[in-house]
């Protein structure tokens, strides 16, 4: 399977992450990745940027990386109608939004509750990707998440980090099976991400394509294999 983007990663502008912007889309690009976003966490975690620095991307241009480059944010659901951290006006400057749940900005809820606040986010008009919606800490209704993406045309994402031996949410293997049999069912599109917090982890996809062919999950659904389908979702948000 021919793995092209990824659009789930963060650098030093994150607080909590290692590497500067041109080390990570260097890296994309020496990995042969044909686009690469870069999605810093949004205002409400911890130690993360101001929301000032989603005004400036203009200075990033891709004609100086010889590889294709959006920029977006990953935003904190901050309550159980899924509102998120950044504004519409901010939003419209990006290129895509992830929109996830972190337990350092929400507790977990019901399973009521935590899907409520992710497919109220889905319904945002700029998200474009549920981040980590396997996540074991917030249980949710791995159907209703599957049939609302697909209504919402949104992504939901097979995170890469979490199915790691040292992951931070462990359990999401078994979760992220669940996931995929939903998605299957109701014909919903996936998307893999890294979410690298170093450039060292750009492009890795390892953990997620195991998880899928251990599943037998459609490689037609996943679209990290066509930038254009990628961007489909980007431009049906917009």
């Amino acid at each position: 399977m021919k793995d092209l983007l990824d659009v789930h990663m963060h650098t030093i502008a994150s607080g909590h992450a290692y590497s500067t912007v041109r080390e990570m889309i260097t890296m994309a690009k020496a990995r042969g990745l044909a686009l690469v976003g870069l999605s810093e966490h949004g205002p409400a975690m911890e130690g993360t940027c101001d929301p000032i620095y989603f005004c400036n991307f203009k200075v990033i241009k891709a004609q100086d990386w010889g590889i294709d480059v959006v920029m977006g944010v990953e935003l904190n659901v901050i309550d159980y109608a899924g509102s998120t951290d950044l504004s519409a006006q901010l939003l419209a400057r990006l290129d895509y939004a992830i929109a996830s749940l972190h337990d350092i900005v929400i507790d977990p809820g019901s399973v009521e509750q935590n899907t409520n606040a992710l497919i109220g986010a889905m319904r945002n008009p700029r998200v474009n990707i549920i981040g980590h919606p396997d996540n074991p800490h917030y249980p949710v209704d791995f159907d209703a998440l599957a049939k609302a993406a697909k209504e919402q045309h949104v992504l939901l994402e097979i995170n890469n980090s979490s199915y790691k031996p040292n992951a931070s949410r462990p359990g999401s293997w078994d979760c992220g099976v669940q996931l995929l049999a939903a998605c299957k069912k109701y014909g919903t599109e996936v998307i893999c991400g890294s979410d690298a917090h170093i450039d060292g982890d750009v492009g890795t996809h390892a953990y997620s394509w195991k998880l899928i062919e251990a599943c037998g999950f459609p490689e037609e659904l996943v679209v990290n294999t066509s930038v254009e389908r990628f961007r489909s979702y980007m431009d049906a948000k917009k």
